[in-house]
């Protein structure tokens, strides 16, 4: 069974540096229903100062494993 998960994904600047602030909206039966949420979200507090695009609909399937080989992490030096 597919699944349309929704986030939510900017580029946030503060005291910390520069890092992406993501956010699970939902996770919704259909895409229609996703594209529903960003509609009654999109002129909301917080949503409105951004763009569009920052709204991420990615589809996935329930019951399936993710990352099966593991995964390397990756650290970024701040330059000098």
């Amino acid at each position: 069974m597919d699944v349309f998960m929704l986030y939510h994904i900017y580029e946030q600047k503060d005291d910390f540096g520069v890092h992406d602030e993501e956010k699970l909206i939902g996770i919704f039966s259909s895409e229609a229903n996703a594209q529903g949420a960003i509609e009654h979200l999109k002129d909301k507090e917080g949503f409105r100062d951004l763009s569009l695009s920052c709204f991420e609909i990615h589809k996935t399937t329930v019951d399936r494993i993710s990352w099966e080989d593991g995964f390397a992490a990756v650290r970024w030096k701040e330059s000098e």
